[in-house]
């Protein structure tokens, strides 16, 4: 039911327009013949339609509309001035502080209820459209976030089907997620950048399923035939990956194929320098190395912090994107306690 507000100095003026609009059907009507107690009953009443008259005394239509609008800015019902002063300058004003109709005083009944009823009439199919608008976007809201959360279940499984290759993968690329999108944030990306660079970066290492056990599981070092083969993760897990149209496993596509690729154009597969390289390889690049120098291996002892840093600053310029790296420093004891944090909750003793 349609809410209307009356605010008229004149107790008679109220008393009048009340009677004419509730004969009219129009039966949820509040009044106040005091400017100030208007604006209050405005924000309470949340009206439909205003009629409101223009010359009073201490606040007149033109200070109450200004000061309706900066008090309550979410509200905003078409307000038709009922006025004796019909000249240019006191319609331009009325209009400029968000008057939508004018009826002259005195009032002609018909003509008053005439407006009263167009002005209705559009402000409840503009609420309606709203209204619909609403639940369409929440709608909308609810089918993303299950998208999302399909998209994050993907990745889960991926990864945990690259687990049954490789033992050491399994929270290694948890971190690698988190740490991503805590790099990418201190880098200055969008948040929708975060969020894609945080969900693909797991998937970096996928193409490792495609690798033969006795070269990605051999507890010592690589000779050079066999780390060609393992270099070929990259392109395997790009060809896992990539060809969906889904924003996220195209970005982990990419991010397969290119987080070995170095700064200088001396990495693989491809050679890639500089910002050639796209920005989601470059990130998780500074990170995984991060990672796998912090971590135990077969072949190997996690190295001491101090060490890991001076590994990154001194690859700044060659092996990694520079100002990543010095992004990745700035925060470089948060980035550690956040990979402690992470596996404290994994309940794994790296």
């Amino acid at each position: 039911m349609a809410r209307i507000l009356v605010v008229d100095d004149v107790p008679a003026n109220v008393e009048m327009l009340e009677e004419l609009l509730t004969a009219a059907g129009y039966a949820n009507v509040a009044t106040a013949t005091d400017p100030a107690e208007g604006l209050e009953k405005f924000g309470l009443f949340n009206p439909d339609l205003v009629l409101l008259d223009f010359r009073m005394p201490r606040l007149d239509g033109a200070a109450f509309l200004r000061e309706a609008r900066r008090r309550f800015p979410d509200l905003a019902p078409p307000v038709l001035v009922l006025t004796a002063q019909t000249d240019q300058a006191t319609r331009r004003v009325a209009l400029e502080a968000g008057a939508r109709d004018f009826v002259s005083k005195p009032l002609e009944f018909w003509e008053l209820l005439a407006r009263v009823r167009n002005l209705l009439e559009l402000h409840m199919l503009a609420k309606a459209q709203k209204a619909k608008a609403d639940t369409l976007e929440v709608a909308v809201r609810a089918r993303t976030h299950e998208l999302e959360r399909v998209h994050r279940e993907v990745v889960r499984r991926l990864c945990a089907a690259g687990e049954f290759r490789d033992a050491d993968t399994g929270q290694h690329v948890v971190r690698i997620g988190v740490m991503a999108g805590v790099l990418a944030r201190a880098a200055g990306c969008t948040d929708a950048c975060v969020n894609l660079v945080e969900t693909a970066a797991p998937l970096h290492d996928i193409g490792k399923i495609a690798i033969p056990d006795r070269i990605l599981l051999k507890p010592g070092p690589l000779d050079e035939t066999e780390w060609k083969v393992m270099q070929g993760h990259t392109v395997a897990g790009h060809r896992i990956l990539a060809g969906s149209g889904i924003a996220m496993l195209d970005a982990a596509a990419e991010i397969a194929l290119c987080h070995h690729e170095h700064w200088n154009g001396s990495g693989y597969p491809r050679g890639l320098a500089g910002e050639a390289i796209p920005l989601n390889g470059r990130i998780v690049a500074v990170v995984d190395v991060f990672d796998a120098l912090c971590s135990p291996r077969p072949y190997k002892r996690p190295w001491p912090a101090i060490e890991v840093a001076a590994y990154l600053r001194t690859h700044a310029g060659s092996q990694f994107d520079p100002k990543l790296v010095d992004c990745f420093l700035a925060g470089f004891d948060r980035m550690l306690k956040l990979r402690d944090d992470l596996d404290s909750a994994s309940g794994l003793s790296l």
